[in-house]
């Protein structure tokens, strides 16, 4: 009896150790497709009740509402996208056309911190450097559209399949998961709870720190301050750095133009109005739409920029979250069974 169970622990553990393996493979292969994979689930989480009960209580045609849904999500994700890349497409174009000016622009700058502090913060050599990697770069970010289409395609192929045959995957993945049910019923409320209010609380910071991003631009007189403040909205999505994008070239325009008050006081504003904005908003209003953690949030979002891309934001603070509910879980599934074993000897 006793080979028997250890033959059947080998066999189980070798079997463990092949999933794993082609998981680990499958990943590495599919890292490209993470995105879109992560924001069909996304996707899935947010609209799974509406579409259960147009099914279920309206009984609509499940085909017809999964692609109802997608239409909807589509229409919802690219208009920002849209509105971005129409507004801010001329002035890159403008950008990579002027570049000799964009050049004095920035030595004007360099010269005025020079003569403030004394010390030359770019050279001839340097800025010119600076200015053709920036330019270079520009190009290759706008001709990364197939690999945002391609996720696009992704995701909204997950989330039809998810909508259409999510009863049943949620059923399979309940049996399939080697966890109690009330510790199942935990993974699960904490995956909603963690992904609705990043993806709902996230849209909300971008839009409240580009109003007041918006406000700034038109206070301190920047010429087109409704689009700047939209678009430093977008960039809001990016946290720490992400409104920096736009409102430190700005700055470094109206320093090289002469406008040094202007661009003095527009400094101050980002930095003590327009960043705080971002941190006491994402902070609170996760806090309150979750009971996130603030320190879940901020680790979460580090290591899930560096782990996922774009969609880190959402996923990186439901990881941190799941270390510590899966030690909880660990705790009740084996630590209180060793205890009680030990107190029946």
């Amino acid at each position: 009896m006793a080979n028997i169970t250890f033959n059947n622990r080998i066999r189980q553990l070798i079997l463990v150790g092949l999933i794993l393996f082609l998981t680990i493979v499958f990943v590495i292969q599919l890292n490209i497709f993470l995105p879109g994979l992560l924001g069909g689930i996304t996707l899935y989480i947010l609209t799974r009740k509406w579409y259960q009960t147009l099914t279920q209580q309206k009984k609509w045609h499940k085909g017809f509402t999964a692609l109802l849904f997608i239409i909807c999500s589509l229409i919802i994700i690219a208009i920002p996208v849209y509105l971005s890349v129409k507004m801010i497409s001329p002035k890159i174009n403008e950008l990579l056309n002027n570049q000799q000016e964009v050049i004095q622009g920035v030595q004007i700058f360099s010269d005025k911190i020079e003569a403030f502090v004394g010390k030359k913060l770019l050279t001839n050599e340097s800025t010119q450097s600076i200015t053709a990697k920036v330019s270079s770069f520009i190009p290759v970010l706008l001709n990364s559209t197939a690999s945002v289409v391609t996720n696009l395609l992704m995701m909204f192929f997950l989330l039809y399949y998810l909508l259409v045959n999510g009863t049943a995957i949620e059923k399979y993945l309940n049996k399939i998961i080697p966890l109690k049910p009330e510790n199942v019923d935990k993974l699960a409320k904490e995956t909603n709870l963690m992904i609705r209010a990043n993806a709902i609380g996230i849209p909300i910071i971008c839009i409240v720190q580009g109003i007041f991003a918006a406000i700034g631009y038109l206070i301190f007189g920047v010429k087109d301050w409704g689009m700047w403040g939209f678009v430093t909205g977008v960039f809001a999505f990016f946290p720490l750095v992400g409104t920096m994008i736009i409102w430190v070239p700005l700055v470094i325009y109206l320093f090289s133009t002469g406008h040094t008050y202007t661009a003095t006081w527009l400094t101050l504003y980002s930095i003590i109005i327009t960043g705080n904005v971002d941190y006491i908003t994402r902070l609170g209003l996760l806090k309150k739409m979750g009971n996130v953690h603030p320190m879940i949030t901020v680790l979460g979002v580090i290591v899930g920029l560096r782990l996922f891309g774009f969609m880190g934001l959402i996923f990186g603070p439901l990881l941190i979250s799941y270390f510590i509910i899966l030690i909880k879980i660990y705790i009740n599934e084996f630590t209180t069974t060793d205890n009680s074993k030990d107190l029946a000897t």
